[in-house]
C-alpha cells in the first residue's frame, strides 16, 4: 500500500465514523430539533452521487466508503425525517 492509499484509507475510515456518534444519540435521544434538514439531505444526496461514481469507477475505496456513509447519514435523515 502506498503513501496515498494510506491517506486515502485514513481518511475514509474518519469521515464515514464521523457519522456514528450522531447517528447513535439520535437513536437513543430522538431528539433532531438540532439538526438542519437541508444540510442532512444535501450531504445525503451528495454522498449517494458519490457512490455512484465510484460504482462508475469500479473504486472499491469509494464505494465501501460511501456505502457505508450512506447508510449512517441516511439513518440520520429518516430519523430527522421521523422525528422531527
Amino acid at each position: 500500500m502506498n503513501h496515498a492509499e494510506i491517506i486515502g484509507s485514513i481518511a475514509a475510515i474518519l469521515t464515514t465514523t464521523a457519522f456514528v456518534p450522531q447517528a447513535l444519540k439520535v437513536w437513543r435521544t430522538r431528539h433532531t430539533v438540532d439538526i438542519s434538514l437541508g444540510m442532512y439531505a444535501m450531504f445525503t444526496s451528495g454522498v449517494a452521487l458519490w457512490l455512484a461514481y465510484g460504482i462508475l469507477l469500479s473504486a472499491w475505496p469509494i464505494i465501501i466508503a460511501n456505502g457505508i456513509t450512506l447508510l449512517l447519514a441516511g439513518t440520520v435523515l429518516a430519523m430527522k425525517l421521523k422525528f422531527g
